[in-house]
């Protein structure tokens, strides 16, 4: 038990040791306007808070596919096979210009009402979550950016970048409620001016049908 214990303790100790430049990189890279962070302002403008923090947490949950494929060694798998990457790039972009389609409709994700909606939380989550999962090159992204901050020298690599993902992830989590707060707070401006909420509805289907453009037009 001690020895089990102190193997712990070592982690964590470098967990509270680590860089600051991961923590740097890491909240630039979760700040940066993505398809997640359009889909958890698009909820919490036309949804509320709660719908928003379901979308956060489907964002998040759509991370882990692919930081434990980069923990075990898959996405190296994916950035060789080129029909895997394809089958699922060709996906995410379907999936995008659908979300395009879906905020540009009455009763859409941009839908919004003077009450919050009723649509069930797990059905925002696994939208918001397909859209990381869809996404090819998020696993490609942990492959190279995780190892980066991982010392060859370390007694257990993976735990050391499972450690990683997840504070990762909690960065995630924490900075998308963050922005679907704001959102939300902007809920009361936007249902008094109809045309504004036509406006903002068409920029965010252009943006999410730019980014399907976008992954639809990439090799890598």
């Amino acid at each position: 038990m001690v020895n089990v214990g102190l193997y712990y303790s070592n982690h964590l100790n470098k967990l509270s040791l680590m860089s600051i430049e991961f923590f740097i990189t890491s909240m630039i890279v979760v700040l940066l306007p993505g398809t997640g962070v359009l889909f958890t302002l698009a909820v919490g403008l036309g949804k509320g808070f709660k719908a928003s923090v379901a979308a956060a947490a489907g964002c998040t949950a759509g991370i882990v596919p692919a930081a434990l494929a980069s923990v075990v060694g898959l996405s190296a798998l994916l950035h060789s096979s080129s029909l895997l990457f394809q089958v699922i790039r060709w996906l995410g972009v379907i999936y995008l210009f659908y979300m395009a389609w879906k905020v540009l409709q009455q009763g859409g994700a941009m839908d919004v009402e003077a009450h919050e909606a009723d649509e069930p939380l797990y059905r925002v989550a696994i939208n918001a979550m397909l859209l990381n999962v869809l996404n090819p090159k998020l696993s490609l992204f942990f492959l190279a950016f995780l190892p980066q901050f991982v010392s060859p020298a370390s007694p257990n690599i993976t735990v050391s970048l499972l450690m990683l993902a997840s504070v990762f992830m909690a960065m995630t989590f924490i900075v998308f409620v963050g922005y679907g707060a704001l959102a939300a707070l902007a809920r009361d401006y936007v249902i008094s001016r109809p045309t504004v909420l036509l406006w903002i509805r068409r920029s965010f289907a252009g943006t999410f049908g730019f980014l399907g453009l976008k992954l639809a037009l990439s090799e890598r």
